[in-house]
Protein backbone atom coordinates (compact mmCIF):
# COMPACT_ATOMS: atom_id res chain seq x y z
CA UNK A 1 0.00 0.00 0.00
CA UNK A 2 1.77 3.43 -0.83
CA UNK A 3 2.21 5.56 2.38
CA UNK A 4 1.57 8.56 0.99
CA UNK A 5 -1.81 7.63 -0.04
CA UNK A 6 -4.56 8.98 2.26
CA UNK A 7 -6.74 6.22 4.51
CA UNK A 8 -9.62 5.22 2.78
CA UNK A 9 -11.79 7.59 5.18
CA UNK A 10 -10.16 10.31 4.44
CA UNK A 11 -9.95 9.53 0.30
CA UNK A 12 -13.68 9.53 0.44
CA UNK A 13 -14.05 12.84 2.49
CA UNK A 14 -11.69 14.62 -0.13
CA UNK A 15 -13.10 13.20 -3.11
CA UNK A 16 -16.46 14.16 -1.55
CA UNK A 17 -15.29 18.05 -1.05
CA UNK A 18 -13.86 17.69 -4.73
CA UNK A 19 -17.15 16.96 -5.92
CA UNK A 20 -19.20 19.48 -3.77
CA UNK A 21 -16.85 22.42 -4.66
CA UNK A 22 -17.16 21.13 -8.54
CA UNK A 23 -20.90 21.14 -8.34
CA UNK A 24 -20.96 24.22 -6.31
CA UNK A 25 -18.88 26.17 -8.98
CA UNK A 26 -21.59 24.73 -11.85
CA UNK A 27 -24.27 26.64 -9.73
CA UNK A 28 -22.34 29.49 -9.35
CA UNK A 29 -22.03 30.17 -13.09
CA UNK A 30 -25.93 30.38 -12.91
CA UNK A 31 -26.17 32.79 -10.36
CA UNK A 32 -27.31 30.09 -7.23
CA UNK A 33 -25.64 28.83 -3.81
CA UNK A 34 -26.35 25.54 -2.51
CA UNK A 35 -26.48 24.64 1.34
CA UNK A 36 -26.19 21.52 2.51
CA UNK A 37 -28.03 20.48 5.78
CA UNK A 38 -27.71 17.31 7.71
CA UNK A 39 -30.25 14.70 9.15
CA UNK A 40 -30.74 17.43 12.23
CA UNK A 41 -30.85 20.42 9.91
CA UNK A 42 -27.39 21.94 10.61
CA UNK A 43 -25.43 23.06 7.67
CA UNK A 44 -22.54 21.12 6.79
CA UNK A 45 -21.74 22.29 3.58
CA UNK A 46 -22.38 26.02 1.58
CA UNK A 47 -20.99 27.03 -1.74
CA UNK A 48 -18.61 30.49 -2.44
CA UNK A 49 -21.92 31.44 -3.91
CA UNK A 50 -23.54 32.42 -0.93
CA UNK A 51 -20.85 35.03 -0.65
CA UNK A 52 -22.20 36.58 -3.90
CA UNK A 53 -25.74 36.54 -2.55
CA UNK A 54 -25.21 37.33 1.31
CA UNK A 55 -21.90 39.39 1.65
CA UNK A 56 -18.15 38.22 2.18
CA UNK A 57 -17.46 35.25 4.09
CA UNK A 58 -20.99 34.55 4.38
CA UNK A 59 -20.65 30.83 2.98
CA UNK A 60 -18.28 30.17 6.30
CA UNK A 61 -20.40 31.93 8.49
CA UNK A 62 -23.23 29.51 7.85
CA UNK A 63 -21.37 26.32 8.40
CA UNK A 64 -22.44 24.53 11.30
CA UNK A 65 -25.36 26.64 12.33
CA UNK A 66 -29.18 24.86 12.64
CA UNK A 67 -31.21 26.02 9.15
CA UNK A 68 -34.00 27.74 11.70
CA UNK A 69 -31.41 30.16 13.14
CA UNK A 70 -30.67 31.41 9.35
CA UNK A 71 -34.42 31.49 7.35
CA UNK A 72 -36.58 31.60 10.88
CA UNK A 73 -38.44 28.82 12.49
CA UNK A 74 -41.81 29.34 10.35
CA UNK A 75 -39.77 27.59 7.94
CA UNK A 76 -37.70 25.39 9.40
CA UNK A 77 -38.58 25.30 13.17
CA UNK A 78 -39.85 21.68 14.73
CA UNK A 79 -43.26 22.76 12.92
CA UNK A 80 -41.72 24.75 10.27
CA UNK A 81 -43.12 24.31 6.98
CA UNK A 82 -40.56 23.48 5.18
CA UNK A 83 -38.85 21.16 7.96
CA UNK A 84 -41.70 19.28 7.32
CA UNK A 85 -42.53 18.79 4.03
CA UNK A 86 -38.40 18.12 3.80
CA UNK A 87 -38.46 15.05 6.30
CA UNK A 88 -41.34 13.57 4.69
CA UNK A 89 -39.54 13.35 1.61
CA UNK A 90 -40.72 16.15 -0.29
CA UNK A 91 -39.29 18.94 -2.14
CA UNK A 92 -39.95 22.37 -2.49
CA UNK A 93 -39.96 24.66 -5.22
CA UNK A 94 -39.18 28.72 -5.37
CA UNK A 95 -40.11 29.82 -1.58
CA UNK A 96 -39.36 33.21 -0.44
CA UNK A 97 -36.84 33.17 2.58
CA UNK A 98 -35.30 35.51 4.70
CA UNK A 99 -32.10 34.57 5.12
CA UNK A 100 -30.41 36.42 8.09
CA UNK A 101 -26.64 36.03 9.76
CA UNK A 102 -25.35 38.05 12.79
CA UNK A 103 -25.83 41.90 12.32
CA UNK A 104 -26.21 41.97 8.45
CA UNK A 105 -29.09 43.23 6.98
CA UNK A 106 -31.07 40.23 6.17
CA UNK A 107 -31.97 39.16 2.47
CA UNK A 108 -34.58 38.17 0.48
CA UNK A 109 -33.99 34.46 -1.32
CA UNK A 110 -35.50 32.25 -3.38
CA UNK A 111 -34.92 28.78 -1.75
CA UNK A 112 -35.80 25.42 -3.48
CA UNK A 113 -35.03 22.71 -0.95
CA UNK A 114 -35.02 18.50 -1.33
CA UNK A 115 -34.21 15.46 0.55
CA UNK A 116 -30.85 13.52 -1.24
CA UNK A 117 -31.74 10.41 0.94
CA UNK A 118 -30.72 7.64 -0.58
CA UNK A 119 -28.21 8.21 -2.80
CA UNK A 120 -24.97 5.96 -2.35
CA UNK A 121 -22.08 7.25 -3.80
CA UNK A 122 -18.45 7.79 -2.60
CA UNK A 123 -18.84 10.97 -4.21
CA UNK A 124 -21.22 12.34 -1.68
CA UNK A 125 -21.07 13.42 2.05
CA UNK A 126 -22.86 10.78 4.27
CA UNK A 127 -23.68 13.76 6.99
CA UNK A 128 -25.98 15.66 3.83
CA UNK A 129 -29.77 14.61 4.11
CA UNK A 130 -30.91 17.84 2.63
CA UNK A 131 -29.61 20.39 -0.28
CA UNK A 132 -31.08 23.79 -0.37
CA UNK A 133 -30.22 25.86 -3.34
CA UNK A 134 -30.81 29.78 -3.17
CA UNK A 135 -30.64 32.65 -5.60
CA UNK A 136 -31.82 36.60 -5.34
CA UNK A 137 -35.82 36.29 -5.23
CA UNK A 138 -37.49 37.30 -8.31
CA UNK A 139 -41.19 38.26 -8.70
CA UNK A 140 -43.66 35.24 -9.17
CA UNK A 141 -45.42 35.19 -12.27
CA UNK A 142 -48.43 34.18 -10.66
CA UNK A 143 -49.59 35.47 -7.29
CA UNK A 144 -52.56 32.98 -7.19
CA UNK A 145 -50.71 29.75 -7.38
CA UNK A 146 -46.56 31.16 -6.26
CA UNK A 147 -45.47 30.00 -3.34
CA UNK A 148 -45.87 32.07 0.06
CA UNK A 149 -42.56 35.04 0.64
CA UNK A 150 -41.60 35.24 4.26
CA UNK A 151 -39.93 38.64 5.44
CA UNK A 152 -39.08 39.70 8.55
CA UNK A 153 -42.53 38.03 10.46
CA UNK A 154 -44.61 38.93 7.50
CA UNK A 155 -46.04 36.46 5.19
CA UNK A 156 -47.82 37.34 1.79
CA UNK A 157 -47.56 36.03 -1.77
CA UNK A 158 -49.65 39.15 -3.21
CA UNK A 159 -47.71 41.50 -6.22
CA UNK A 160 -48.50 44.21 -3.20
CA UNK A 161 -46.66 42.54 -0.61
CA UNK A 162 -43.83 41.91 -2.49
CA UNK A 163 -43.21 45.15 -3.42
CA UNK A 164 -43.15 46.28 -0.35
CA UNK A 165 -41.08 43.45 0.91
CA UNK A 166 -38.73 45.45 -2.34
CA UNK A 167 -39.37 48.50 -0.98
CA UNK A 168 -38.18 47.89 2.14
CA UNK A 169 -35.25 46.01 1.18
CA UNK A 170 -34.43 48.97 -1.54
CA UNK A 171 -33.79 51.19 1.90
CA UNK A 172 -31.32 49.19 3.26
CA UNK A 173 -29.00 51.79 3.58
CA UNK A 174 -31.42 54.48 3.95
CA UNK A 175 -32.09 56.75 7.29
CA UNK A 176 -35.18 57.90 5.77
CA UNK A 177 -38.25 59.21 7.79
CA UNK A 178 -41.05 56.96 6.22
CA UNK A 179 -44.52 57.35 6.40
CA UNK A 180 -46.46 53.82 6.71
CA UNK A 181 -50.15 54.43 6.23
CA UNK A 182 -53.41 51.49 6.11
CA UNK A 183 -56.29 50.73 7.82
CA UNK A 184 -55.76 48.90 11.70
CA UNK A 185 -54.60 45.60 11.39
CA UNK A 186 -52.52 45.93 8.28
CA UNK A 187 -49.30 45.07 9.83
CA UNK A 188 -47.78 48.36 10.02
CA UNK A 189 -46.15 47.85 12.53
CA UNK A 190 -44.19 44.62 11.02
CA UNK A 191 -42.84 46.82 8.24
CA UNK A 192 -41.43 49.19 10.54
CA UNK A 193 -39.56 46.36 12.46
CA UNK A 194 -38.58 45.37 8.90
CA UNK A 195 -37.55 48.42 8.10
CA UNK A 196 -35.63 49.09 11.21
CA UNK A 197 -33.61 45.22 10.69
CA UNK A 198 -33.03 46.21 7.26
CA UNK A 199 -31.31 49.50 8.15
CA UNK A 200 -27.63 50.94 9.29
CA UNK A 201 -29.57 51.15 12.84
CA UNK A 202 -30.37 47.46 12.90
CA UNK A 203 -27.49 47.22 16.00
CA UNK A 204 -29.87 50.01 18.10
CA UNK A 205 -32.79 50.10 19.53
CA UNK A 206 -36.96 49.49 18.35
CA UNK A 207 -38.56 52.05 20.42
CA UNK A 208 -42.47 52.11 19.46
CA UNK A 209 -44.72 54.94 20.93
CA UNK A 210 -48.65 54.98 20.32
CA UNK A 211 -49.44 58.30 19.92
CA UNK A 212 -53.34 57.58 19.96
CA UNK A 213 -52.80 56.02 23.87
CA UNK A 214 -52.18 58.98 26.39
CA UNK A 215 -53.26 62.35 26.48
CA UNK A 216 -51.34 65.24 24.66
CA UNK A 217 -49.19 66.07 28.68
CA UNK A 218 -48.49 62.76 29.11
CA UNK A 219 -47.45 61.67 25.65
CA UNK A 220 -45.20 64.92 25.68
CA UNK A 221 -43.70 63.40 28.58
CA UNK A 222 -43.34 60.09 27.38
CA UNK A 223 -41.61 61.45 24.07
CA UNK A 224 -39.20 64.32 24.91
CA UNK A 225 -38.75 63.14 28.92
CA UNK A 226 -39.00 65.29 32.02
CA UNK A 227 -37.05 66.59 34.28
CA UNK A 228 -37.45 66.24 38.40
CA UNK A 229 -39.80 69.47 39.07
CA UNK A 230 -41.27 69.97 35.79
CA UNK A 231 -44.71 69.60 37.02
CA UNK A 232 -46.29 67.97 39.83
CA UNK A 233 -45.69 64.36 40.26
CA UNK A 234 -42.01 64.61 38.43
CA UNK A 235 -40.81 63.53 41.52
CA UNK A 236 -37.10 62.33 39.11
CA UNK A 237 -35.73 62.83 36.01
CA UNK A 238 -37.14 60.72 33.19
CA UNK A 239 -35.35 59.61 29.95
CA UNK A 240 -37.83 59.91 26.86
CA UNK A 241 -38.32 57.62 23.91
CA UNK A 242 -36.07 60.14 21.44
CA UNK A 243 -33.77 59.60 24.13
CA UNK A 244 -34.58 55.72 24.47
CA UNK A 245 -34.10 54.83 20.97
CA UNK A 246 -30.54 57.14 20.36
CA UNK A 247 -28.73 54.82 17.92
CA UNK A 248 -31.75 53.16 16.49
CA UNK A 249 -35.33 53.53 15.38
CA UNK A 250 -38.57 55.61 16.48
CA UNK A 251 -41.43 53.90 15.59
CA UNK A 252 -44.95 56.73 16.02
CA UNK A 253 -48.00 54.48 15.99
CA UNK A 254 -51.07 56.63 15.34
CA UNK A 255 -49.51 59.49 14.46
CA UNK A 256 -52.29 61.30 13.40
CA UNK A 257 -53.75 61.61 16.79
CA UNK A 258 -51.09 63.36 17.83
CA UNK A 259 -52.10 67.48 19.12
CA UNK A 260 -51.39 70.55 17.30
CA UNK A 261 -48.80 71.39 20.04
CA UNK A 262 -47.04 68.32 19.89
CA UNK A 263 -47.30 68.70 16.11
CA UNK A 264 -45.45 71.60 16.16
CA UNK A 265 -42.80 70.17 18.83
CA UNK A 266 -42.19 67.08 16.48
CA UNK A 267 -41.99 69.07 13.59
CA UNK A 268 -38.59 71.01 15.21
CA UNK A 269 -37.27 67.53 15.77
CA UNK A 270 -37.24 66.27 12.56
CA UNK A 271 -36.16 69.49 11.14
CA UNK A 272 -33.38 70.58 13.87
CA UNK A 273 -32.79 66.94 15.07
CA UNK A 274 -32.45 68.27 18.69
CA UNK A 275 -35.20 68.31 20.86
CA UNK A 276 -35.86 69.37 25.01
CA UNK A 277 -36.85 67.81 28.21
CA UNK A 278 -39.70 68.71 29.63
CA UNK A 279 -38.40 71.80 32.68
CA UNK A 280 -35.01 71.80 30.92
CA UNK A 281 -33.77 74.44 28.96
CA UNK A 282 -30.92 72.84 27.39
CA UNK A 283 -31.32 71.20 24.13
CA UNK A 284 -30.40 67.39 23.04
CA UNK A 285 -29.38 65.86 19.96
CA UNK A 286 -31.89 63.56 18.24
CA UNK A 287 -30.61 60.64 17.00
CA UNK A 288 -33.17 58.39 15.73
CA UNK A 289 -34.28 57.89 12.89
CA UNK A 290 -38.20 58.31 12.51
CA UNK A 291 -40.74 56.02 11.08
CA UNK A 292 -44.42 56.93 11.33
CA UNK A 293 -47.60 55.18 10.98
CA UNK A 294 -51.55 56.31 10.73
CA UNK A 295 -54.85 54.66 9.41
CA UNK A 296 -55.73 58.21 8.75
CA UNK A 297 -55.94 60.10 5.47
CA UNK A 298 -53.55 62.78 6.58
CA UNK A 299 -54.49 64.62 3.24
CA UNK A 300 -57.73 65.24 4.05
CA UNK A 301 -56.41 66.19 7.94
CA UNK A 302 -54.32 68.79 6.49
CA UNK A 303 -57.07 69.61 4.63
CA UNK A 304 -59.50 70.08 7.91
CA UNK A 305 -56.84 71.82 9.27
CA UNK A 306 -56.22 69.27 11.90
CA UNK A 307 -52.43 67.97 10.77
CA UNK A 308 -49.77 70.40 10.19
CA UNK A 309 -48.73 70.30 6.01
CA UNK A 310 -45.09 70.96 6.86
CA UNK A 311 -45.10 68.22 9.12
CA UNK A 312 -47.10 66.06 7.01
CA UNK A 313 -44.69 66.08 4.43
CA UNK A 314 -41.47 65.94 6.60
CA UNK A 315 -43.06 62.41 7.90
CA UNK A 316 -43.58 60.94 4.81
CA UNK A 317 -40.16 60.96 2.93
CA UNK A 318 -40.99 57.90 1.71
CA UNK A 319 -44.79 56.71 1.91
CA UNK A 320 -45.40 53.26 1.93
CA UNK A 321 -49.58 52.44 1.49
CA UNK A 322 -50.28 48.57 2.95
CA UNK A 323 -53.28 47.26 1.51
CA UNK A 324 -56.27 45.99 3.00
CA UNK A 325 -56.30 42.18 3.67
CA UNK A 326 -59.53 42.22 1.37
CA UNK A 327 -57.79 43.64 -1.29
CA UNK A 328 -54.59 40.70 -2.07
CA UNK A 329 -57.15 37.69 -1.05
CA UNK A 330 -54.28 35.46 -2.63
CA UNK A 331 -52.23 36.41 0.82
CA UNK A 332 -55.30 34.61 3.27
CA UNK A 333 -54.35 31.48 2.69
CA UNK A 334 -50.67 31.43 3.40
CA UNK A 335 -51.12 34.44 5.96
CA UNK A 336 -54.29 31.87 7.97
CA UNK A 337 -51.63 28.96 7.74
CA UNK A 338 -48.89 30.42 9.30
CA UNK A 339 -50.60 32.35 11.84
CA UNK A 340 -52.14 28.71 12.63
CA UNK A 341 -48.49 27.13 12.82
CA UNK A 342 -47.98 30.16 15.19
CA UNK A 343 -51.41 30.01 17.76
CA UNK A 344 -51.44 26.42 17.87
CA UNK A 345 -47.79 26.20 18.72
CA UNK A 346 -48.78 28.33 22.13
CA UNK A 347 -51.12 25.73 23.03
CA UNK A 348 -48.42 22.98 22.17
CA UNK A 349 -50.76 21.53 19.55
CA UNK A 350 -50.43 21.22 15.82
CA UNK A 351 -53.64 22.00 13.32
CA UNK A 352 -54.49 21.90 10.44
CA UNK A 353 -57.26 23.45 8.14
CA UNK A 354 -59.97 22.00 6.75
CA UNK A 355 -61.01 23.28 3.23
CA UNK A 356 -64.21 24.12 4.15
CA UNK A 357 -62.90 26.67 7.05
CA UNK A 358 -60.08 27.85 4.74
CA UNK A 359 -63.51 28.57 2.08
CA UNK A 360 -65.10 30.53 4.69
CA UNK A 361 -61.61 32.74 5.30
CA UNK A 362 -61.73 33.45 1.86
CA UNK A 363 -65.08 34.41 1.51
CA UNK A 364 -65.28 36.96 4.29
CA UNK A 365 -63.86 40.12 3.69
CA UNK A 366 -61.94 40.42 6.83
CA UNK A 367 -62.51 44.31 8.01
CA UNK A 368 -60.08 44.09 10.87
CA UNK A 369 -57.41 42.74 8.41
CA UNK A 370 -54.95 40.35 9.80
CA UNK A 371 -55.24 40.95 13.26
CA UNK A 372 -58.76 39.90 13.24
CA UNK A 373 -58.07 36.99 10.81
CA UNK A 374 -55.28 36.04 13.92
CA UNK A 375 -58.23 36.59 16.04
CA UNK A 376 -60.48 34.16 14.75
CA UNK A 377 -57.77 31.67 14.47
CA UNK A 378 -57.13 32.14 17.85
CA UNK A 379 -60.51 31.36 18.59
CA UNK A 380 -60.68 28.15 16.72
CA UNK A 381 -57.60 27.10 18.30
CA UNK A 382 -59.37 27.35 21.33
CA UNK A 383 -62.97 25.53 20.61
CA UNK A 384 -61.55 22.65 18.17
CA UNK A 385 -61.59 18.90 19.30
CA UNK A 386 -60.06 17.46 16.57
CA UNK A 387 -56.76 17.91 14.74
CA UNK A 388 -58.86 19.71 11.54
CA UNK A 389 -59.97 23.24 12.05
CA UNK A 390 -63.57 23.13 10.32
CA UNK A 391 -65.85 25.56 9.28
CA UNK A 392 -68.22 25.43 12.59
CA UNK A 393 -64.91 26.07 14.34
CA UNK A 394 -64.30 29.54 13.32
CA UNK A 395 -66.16 32.50 15.21
CA UNK A 396 -69.72 33.35 14.44
CA UNK A 397 -69.13 36.72 12.81
CA UNK A 398 -67.37 35.47 10.15
CA UNK A 399 -70.27 33.22 8.97
CA UNK A 400 -72.97 35.96 8.82
CA UNK A 401 -71.13 39.13 8.82
CA UNK A 402 -72.51 42.08 10.31
CA UNK A 403 -72.37 45.58 8.90
CA UNK A 404 -69.19 46.34 9.20
CA UNK A 405 -68.48 43.31 7.55
CA UNK A 406 -70.69 43.64 4.64
CA UNK A 407 -69.54 46.82 3.55
CA UNK A 408 -65.99 46.25 3.72
CA UNK A 409 -66.73 43.05 1.03
CA UNK A 410 -65.48 42.77 -2.21
CA UNK A 411 -67.72 44.62 -4.28
CA UNK A 412 -69.45 45.95 -1.58
CA UNK A 413 -67.30 49.12 -1.57
CA UNK A 414 -64.81 49.24 1.46
CA UNK A 415 -65.72 52.47 2.88
CA UNK A 416 -63.26 55.24 2.42
CA UNK A 417 -62.36 57.47 5.17
CA UNK A 418 -64.71 60.15 3.67
CA UNK A 419 -67.38 57.98 3.73
CA UNK A 420 -66.91 57.10 8.02
CA UNK A 421 -68.85 60.25 8.69
CA UNK A 422 -71.89 59.78 5.84
CA UNK A 423 -74.97 58.69 8.08
CA UNK A 424 -75.63 55.18 7.25
CA UNK A 425 -72.24 54.61 7.72
CA UNK A 426 -71.88 56.01 11.54
CA UNK A 427 -75.10 54.21 11.60
CA UNK A 428 -73.55 51.07 11.22
CA UNK A 429 -70.68 51.55 12.67
CA UNK A 430 -72.27 52.93 16.07
CA UNK A 431 -74.50 49.54 15.67
CA UNK A 432 -71.82 47.18 15.47
CA UNK A 433 -69.91 48.80 18.17
CA UNK A 434 -72.68 48.98 20.51
CA UNK A 435 -73.20 45.90 19.87
CA UNK A 436 -70.07 44.54 21.04
CA UNK A 437 -69.87 46.54 23.95
CA UNK A 438 -73.36 45.41 25.55
CA UNK A 439 -72.29 41.61 24.31
CA UNK A 440 -69.17 42.10 26.59
CA UNK A 441 -70.65 43.59 29.34
CA UNK A 442 -69.06 47.16 28.04
CA UNK A 443 -65.39 46.03 28.44
CA UNK A 444 -63.30 47.57 26.20
CA UNK A 445 -60.19 44.84 25.50
CA UNK A 446 -62.78 42.18 25.15
CA UNK A 447 -64.80 44.22 22.68
CA UNK A 448 -61.95 45.80 20.84
CA UNK A 449 -60.82 41.88 19.91
CA UNK A 450 -64.31 40.93 18.79
CA UNK A 451 -64.35 43.78 16.13
CA UNK A 452 -60.82 42.96 15.01
CA UNK A 453 -59.29 46.38 16.27
CA UNK A 454 -57.10 47.98 19.02
CA UNK A 455 -58.27 49.07 21.98
CA UNK A 456 -56.41 52.58 20.77
CA UNK A 457 -58.53 52.51 17.80
CA UNK A 458 -61.89 51.30 19.56
CA UNK A 459 -61.14 54.27 21.69
CA UNK A 460 -60.80 56.57 19.17
CA UNK A 461 -64.05 55.70 17.40
CA UNK A 462 -65.96 55.33 20.47
CA UNK A 463 -64.92 59.07 21.30
CA UNK A 464 -65.94 60.27 17.67
CA UNK A 465 -69.05 58.53 18.00
CA UNK A 466 -69.98 60.18 21.16
CA UNK A 467 -69.90 56.65 22.90
CA UNK A 468 -67.26 57.47 25.24
CA UNK A 469 -69.35 58.79 27.86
Amino acid sequence: MDASAPPPGDERRILSEQFIHAVSGLFECLGRAIVCLDGSFRVVHASDGLDALAGPDAAAAVVGRPAEALFGAELFGTDGSLRRALAAGERREGWGATLALGDRAPRLMSLSAAPIGGVESPLCDPRVAYLLVLRPAVDASDPQTAPPTLFSGMVGRSAAMIRIFRLVQDLAESDATVLLSGESGTGKELVARALHLESPRRAGPFVAVNCGALPGELLESELFGHVRGAFTGAIRDRVGRFEAAAGGTLFLDEVGELSLPLQVKLLRVLQERSYERLGESRSRAADARIIAATNRDLAREVAAGRFREDLYYRLRVVPIALPPLRARREDIEPLARHLLTRVAARQGRALILGPDALRAMLEYPWPGNVRELENALEYAVAVCRGQTIHRDDLPAELLTPGPAARNAAPGGGAPAASDATAPAGARDERAAIEAALAAHHWNRAEAARALGISRTTLWRKMRELGLDA
